[in-house]
């Protein structure tokens, strides 16, 4: 008996940690550049790869890695999605076409937002059933700098 009380705690602390750590996200406080960091757990900041949201017009536009991009966003039970219309440009390094190839893929797959921390950056996590992108906030206001104020 003590042992499953031990077990329950630990997984009630677990969950409440995940909790407090990836909360979702509003939309308008999307808007603005997000830069790509981390890629399925590898660093690919090399890749220049940026987001722009634009929350009143649901639209992404940005660069790829290799190309320019720009999408409608579609929500759909806080799922999101974008067809991206890209430039026709070849990649030069191979962690450009990396970061390419799997940004389409999770903009088709479909893909949730939280706002989360990671190694000690503000961001957004972009999450679908295949990959996992953390994108740090570019420029000076974070959405948490706007949450403090």
């Amino acid at each position: 008996m003590i042992k499953k009380n031990v077990w329950l705690a630990v997984l009630f602390a677990v969950l409440y940690t995940l909790s407090v750590s990836a909360k979702t996200i509003d939309l308008d406080d999307l808007d603005g550049n997000w830069h790509l960091r981390i890629m399925d757990g590898k660093e690919v900041r090399k890749a220049r790869a940026i987001l722009d949201f634009d929350s009143e017009k649901m639209t992404i536009n940005g660069f790829d890695g290799c190309n320019r991009i720009t999408g409608k966003l579609v929500v759909n039970n806080e799922i999101m999605f974008s067809q991206l219309k890209m430039t026709k440009r070849a990649c030069r390094l191979s962690v450009q076409r990396y970061v390419s190839q799997r940004l389409h893929e999770v903009m088709k797959e479909g893909f949730t937002i939280s706002e989360t921390i990671t190694n000690g950056v503000e961001g957004i996590t972009l999450k679908s059933p295949k990959h996992t992108l953390f994108f740090g906030k570019m420029g000076n206001d974070s959405f948490l700098d706007k949450l403090v104020k």
